[in-house]
């Protein structure tokens, strides 16, 4: 099977030096590649800024942007079978983006932010019989949200997962998700992100 991941936070400039961006670590994205490398899969990769090693025998596509990450994967989306988008893209950005660094005096309290593109959304009004997985990172009302964005995103399979938690979700190598489809939603014990991967691999592979 071809499978495109995608994985890390994005970051959008306010200016040279500062950025928005998310706690995202990349290490359930970089899991996943691994794991579906070593499972013989053939794997692509696009990252955002992350301080991880390429998995083995992995293809990395670094990007900074959501509109990076957007550009990356609608390019990569005709090659595979599965996309699998771990990245937490973020949502907003500056609306404008300085040219040298804003000085603290003279910046102003507010900034003026505007949407970044919504790349799940994009891939649904494009995707050609691929099987597209989504995750939500939440802290409340978990399957709820799950569930719609489930449906408003045309995905196959969601994974939610409370980020509230200490031991799940961003910068732990624990995890603990909830597998949502359609018909059912498979709640799955505390466990390693590489273990979260397999079981994740095990579905795909199941279609």
């Amino acid at each position: 099977m071809r499978i495109l991941v995608t994985a890390g936070p994005t970051r959008e400039a306010l200016d040279p030096v500062r950025f928005l961006s998310n706690r995202s670590t990349g290490k359930m994205g970089y899991a996943i590649a691994a794991v579906a490398a070593e499972r013989g899969h053939e794997v692509r990769l696009i990252s955002g800024p992350v301080a991880l090693e390429a998995p083995g025998g992995v293809a990395v596509s670094p990007v900074v942007s959501a509109a990076d990450m957007l550009d990356a994967v609608l390019g990569d989306l005709g090659w595979c079978d599965a996309l699998v988008m771990s990245a937490a893209v973020a949502d907003w950005r500056p609306k404008s983006v300085a040219a040298e660094k804003l000085k603290k005096a003279e910046m102003a309290a507010t900034l003026e932010l505007e949407r970044t593109e919504d790349i799940l959304k994009a891939v649904a009004e494009v995707k050609q019989g691929q099987v597209v997985v989504g995750f939500a990172a939440e802290t409340e009302d978990l399957l709820t949200e799950a569930r719609r964005k489930l449906q408003a995103k045309q995905l196959d399979l969601i994974v939610a997962n409370d980020v509230s938690r200490p031991d799940a979700g961003f910068a732990v190598d624990t995890n603990a998700v909830t597998l949502v489809t359609a018909d059912r939603a498979d709640a799955l014990p505390l466990m390693s992100k590489r273990e979260v991967a397999k079981r994740l691999l095990q579905w795909l592979e199941s279609l």
